[in-house]
């Protein structure tokens, strides 16, 4: 059987050589008759057209000259942010699989590729890792004052009063909303402070929750009363758009910290930022926003009580690595049987 003509696609997240590494690592029987291109532009520049596509559909950005000018005779194409609209699939006539290294498709026209017979492979979990971790220091950094104290040093001060409540972990009650792989790969990592963990996930099963020690929450309000800190790990969908607002930030404890290293679009973020201006919770710590970069006069950016990092959560060298990883994997499934199982259109084109 012919090797299967896979294109990667480089950005300034993840390089081709992430790609061509794991190809070397993974297929031994050389299964893929791998080419690389790089897409063009700055770092911030490709995040901002990922932030176009995430509201607006992968179409919205039109394929660039040096994507379009690759896929003539290509049968896979593997991506992190670069856009695979109806325009680049078009160019690409012999597409049968688009693999994705994250795992969110906004930048993928999956329905022009459904229509085409073209399976779509997310990478899921890919970096619930990575995105554990930042939860658990934005966590630190607000309980401890840790980026507060060290702003203060750096201006030249010595500042020992904050606000906010000064917990530890241990013995507090850490709520999540979402149970999905980060949330599973949160509670890991987490036990050794040894809290109280408590999650509201109708699809979580009791089994994957007793696992890791975590107790079910009925409903959504029962995180946001009970928390002490209250970790949306939710992914963005029709069902949890703006599913986060006044009414269940109202329902927190003075004391309590709120953490979002998921999507800014699963809180209505207004509400939340007349919370934390009202001081009525103790603080947050957010790694998305609804405008990414911040705009320079942002309320945000003037409070006190929030510890705000550049959406970085997945951006790792571990990500890559495992990113390339799940991407070459399912190349290497569709090269030996001509399906991968958990592509998202593997009913519709007959795959299960």
């Amino acid at each position: 059987m012919a090797a299967l003509r896979s294109l990667f696609i480089g950005d300034n997240f993840i390089p081709t050589t992430s790609y061509t590494d794991a190809v070397d690592r993974l297929d031994t029987d050389g299964a893929l008759q791998p080419q690389v291109v790089d897409w063009s532009g700055a770092k911030d520049e490709q995040h901002h057209l990922q932030q176009v596509m995430e509201t607006r559909g992968a179409n919205a950005v039109p394929a660039p000259a040096e994507l379009l000018g690759a896929v003539a005779d290509v049968e896979t194409i593997s991506m992190h942010f670069a856009p695979v609209g109806a325009d680049l699939i078009a160019a690409a006539p012999s597409l049968r699989l688009v693999s994705v290294a994250r795992a969110g498709l906004e930048n993928v026209d999956v329905a022009e590729a459904t229509r085409r017979g073209i399976g779509v492979v997310p990478a899921m979990g890919r970096n619930a890792g990575a995105v554990a971790e930042l939860q658990i220091g934005l966590m630190l950094s607000e309980a401890r004052n840790i980026a507060r104290a060290d702003r203060s040093i750096k201006d030249g001060g010595w500042r020992k009063d904050f606000p906010g409540s000064r917990v530890e972990i241990a013995g507090r009650t850490v709520a999540m909303v979402g149970f999905g792989h980060v949330g599973r790969v949160f509670a890991r990592r987490l036990a050794g402070f040894e809290p109280d963990l408590l999650a509201y996930d109708p699809y979580a099963t009791d089994a994957d929750l007793a696992a890791l020690g975590v107790r079910r929450a009925d409903t959504l309000e029962q995180v946001f009363a009970a928390g002490d800190f209250v970790v949306v790990q939710a992914r963005h969908s029709p069902e949890t758009d703006r599913f986060v607002g006044a009414a269940q930030l109202a329902l927190m404890k003075p004391t309590a910290y709120f953490i979002n290293v998921s999507r800014s679009r699963v809180v209505d973020t207004a509400a939340l930022l007349a919370v934390l201006q009202a001081g009525a919770i103790s603080g947050a710590g957010l790694d998305v926003y609804d405008d990414e970069p911040l705009p320079p006069d942002s309320p945000w950016r003037g409070l006190d009580n929030v510890s705000l990092t550049t959406h970085f959560g997945g951006d790792t060298e571990d990500t890559n690595r495992v990113s390339a990883r799940m991407v070459v994997e399912s190349l290497l499934e569709f090269a030996r049987t001509g399906r991968v199982a958990h592509a998202v259109n593997a009913a519709e084109l007959g795959w299960r």
